[in-house]
């Protein structure tokens, strides 16, 4: 990063990184709670199981757009010795730095299955759908202004990989074509 070059990590990638862990362990947790009578009964596990699923999607799903609309309107052109982070190393840092979190969360959705079963896997499960579909909106954002959105590296560690978080001034901006993520954060399709 000479001449004044920044790392940047994409915005959607950083997004959906926690997507599949809270999937899988989400699931998981809830399979098991599935085995559990648990205090209040399967049934009610379930049903309630299902309003947290619903509840946590559309929570994580809608949660802070404009402030991500409003980084994206003010996102300067990255610069020609910006460095741009690959999907991976965005995956795997992220990953790395949330996986106590990650673990936090599957032992508490398993001790919840005790008091109501499925519940408390069917919440990190919905969280992860909700990623993703945010992860999609954004996608459908870059594709329409035909940008793809950066955050700088140093700001998404000072948020705790939030990439709309209180130190993020503004995103960078590249072509469409920049980078080994498509839009939405995806990997790109293998070309023939």
């Amino acid at each position: 990063m000479s001449r004044g070059g920044q790392g940047l990590a994409r915005v959607a990638v950083v997004v959906r990184a926690g997507a599949a862990p809270m999937w899988w362990l989400g699931v998981f947790a809830a399979g098991i709670g599935m085995l559990v009578p648990g205090l209040t009964g399967r049934r009610i596990g379930v049903l309630a199981g299902a309003a947290l699923f619903i509840v946590g999607m559309a929570v994580v799903a809608w949660a802070r757009r404009k402030r991500y609309v409003a980084l994206a309107h003010s996102a300067a052109r990255a610069g020609k010795h910006d460095v741009l982070q690959d999907r991976d190393v965005t995956v795997r840092n992220w990953r790395r730095g949330h996986r106590w979190w990650l673990l936090l969360a599957f032992l508490a959705a398993l001790g919840s299955a005790f008091a109501v079963p499925v519940a408390g896997g069917a919440l990190p499960a919905g969280c992860a759908v909700g990623l993703w579909l945010k992860a999609a909106w954004l996608g459908r954002r870059e594709r329409a202004g035909e940008a793809l959105l950066w955050v700088r590296v140093d700001w998404l560690a000072a948020n705790g990989g939030r990439p709309a978080g209180k130190t993020v001034k503004a995103y960078r901006s590249t072509g469409i074509a920049a980078g080994d993520a498509a839009p939405g954060g995806a990997r790109r399709a293998a070309l023939a």
